[in-house]
């Protein structure tokens, strides 16, 4: 919390200062013409909507009731369930923060494999009316159909991981949350990197070019495959990197032959944004057929998968982040709209190195590690990136918030105002196929 409240006295003073005429060293967070927003706010702008809404926790207090009458129960929207990763990595954390805070199993229910439609809705309604206090759900589109429901039934706290409305929404029942993932997709790039690195040193590969396979081209996957290119690039800087897209979270015929695709434009490394095994299992496949080619993963340690092939994968430590939010709504303290949890409150991480890991690794991400928890490093420092041959200085995100300034004191401040990613640029370096 102190993190917010820090970021909206910095943001006031930064308002102070335009009025008065400001400098080229603060953001510019003005929007001359204002814009009345969802929540009403007339003639003001969508950075000081923002700004406001840190300053304008979630009250708790209904939950805290059913706490001490005994009847506090969890409902759990998942879009998948634990066959995918990215499920299971929610599944796996909400657990550990049920086991933490003393929680029985019988006051959670799971509803898995809900889609981004009205199902999700219904569910909603259906969890509300079995008694639930507190209802989570895991998928970007889920949002409209979470804040439909908690119109509805004020007294319940509606949770929801990746979006990006409750900022900006008069409803005082709703928040957002997210992790930092950004960052460990930035190690994963230097593990990447390192590998890279000594193929390049061995005489095995000429090129540098490296592979993703994004499921969409949303803001957090863009943010999340720039971070892993830049990890890359921090230890291999003529590296580039070849972008394609399945149009899925989770297809793992898709996945495979987005990573074969990627093999045979040459690329040496793939990594993803993608939810199940089909890319490293089809790079371990070439592996095994005598390409020189390794995996990063996301979500889940896949080494099983592609034992010799997977270098590590970018992860998210849920556990952390469900038992907070838990937390504060079991004892009645107000919620922040917004949360993110990075290294620096051990919500990030990557899985175990492979044994095809380059030697140094080990030493290099911990050195890396400690550098993005102290805020020595960020990962989207502008003198380490440049659009079009520009350095940027000034950003204003186009991922629905016109007017709010991203860019100052040398780097994107990425899931800072909000919790969701918005960092939507495509810098140099990064070519997408589709």
């Amino acid at each position: 919390m102190k993190k917010y409240l820090a970021l909206a006295l910095a943001l006031v003073m930064v308002f102070a200062l335009s009025a008065c005429g400001g400098n080229s060293d603060t953001p510019n967070t003005a929007n001359p013409g204002g814009e009345t927003t969802e929540n009403g706010s007339e003639n003001l702008t969508i950075a000081e909507i923002i700004t406001a809404s840190l300053d304008k926790p979630v009250d708790t207090s209904a939950a805290k009731a059913a706490v001490d009458a005994g009847t506090f129960k969890i409902g759990v929207i998942l879009l998948h369930d634990e066959q995918i990763g990215y499920d299971f990595a929610h599944i796996s954390g909400i657990r550990d923060a049920i086991e933490t805070l003393g929680l029985t199993d019988d006051q959670i229910i799971w509803k898995y494999n809900i889609p981004e439609d009205e199902t999700c809705y219904d569910t909603a309604v259906d969890l509300v009316e079995q008694g639930c206090s507190l209802i989570f759900a895991n998928s970007f589109g889920h949002s409209s159909y979470m804040m439909q429901a908690a119109g509805e039934y004020p007294e319940v706290i509606f949770a929801h991981a990746t979006g990006t409305d409750a900022a900006t929404t008069d409803l005082n029942n709703y928040v957002n949350y997210f992790t930092g993932v950004y960052q460990s997709r930035y190690v994963s790039g230097v593990v990447a990197g390192m590998k890279l690195q000594e193929l390049m040193e061995n005489g095995e590969v000429t090129d540098p070019h490296v592979g993703y396979v994004g499921a969409y081209p949303y803001a957090e996957v863009v943010s999340g495959y720039t971070a892993f290119f830049l990890g890359v690039q921090s230890i291999v800087p003529e590296a580039y990197m070849s972008v394609t897209f399945t149009n899925s979270w989770a297809d793992m015929t898709a996945e495979a032959e987005a990573a074969n695709a990627l093999m045979a434009l040459g690329c040496v490394i793939i990594s993803q944004h993608a939810d199940t095994t089909g890319a490293p299992s089809a790079v371990q496949a070439a592996l095994d057929s005598g390409s020189v080619v390794y995996c990063v993963g996301y979500n889940v340690d896949m080494l099983t998968a592609a034992p010799t092939a997977a270098l590590t994968s970018a992860q998210n430590n849920w556990g952390i982040c469900y038992t907070e939010i838990i937390e504060a709504v079991m004892a009645g303290e107000p919620l922040p709209r917004n949360t993110a949890y990075g290294y620096e409150n051990d919500g990030v991480q990557i899985s175990v190195l492979g044994e095809s890991c380059a030697p140094g690794t080990a030493e290099k991400v911990a050195e890396v590690e400690a550098a993005l928890k102290s805020g020595a490093l960020h990962v989207f420092d502008t003198s380490t990136w440049t659009v079009n041959g520009e350095q940027l200085d000034s950003y204003s995100s186009s991922w629905g918030f016109d007017g709010l300034e991203l860019i100052w004191d040398g780097y994107f401040h990425e899931s800072e105002l909000i919790s969701a990613p918005l960092f939507d640029l495509s810098i140099d370096g990064i070519t997408t196929l589709n």
